[in-house]
């Protein structure tokens, strides 16, 4: 499968939440339902958070103008 987002890209989950940075495209890590996901981090005020995440759910972030 090919990626469809690059490590660093700013992304946000369709459904809403924080701009999120792509870390890494994952093929063999499963714990949630889905092998091929992206590990991305945010921060919640200053604590790095990280979770996986299908592509169907994210989308590029854009800013607002």
């Amino acid at each position: 499968m090919s990626e469809k987002f690059k490590s660093g890209e700013k992304v946000v989950l369709k459904s809403g939440g924080p701009v999120m940075t792509v870390h890494a495209f994952v093929t063999n890590e499963a714990p949630i339902g889905f092998k091929n996901s992206y590990r991305c981090q945010w921060f919640a005020g200053k604590k790095l958070e990280s979770g996986l995440f299908a592509e169907e759910s994210l989308e590029i972030y854009t800013p607002k103008s």
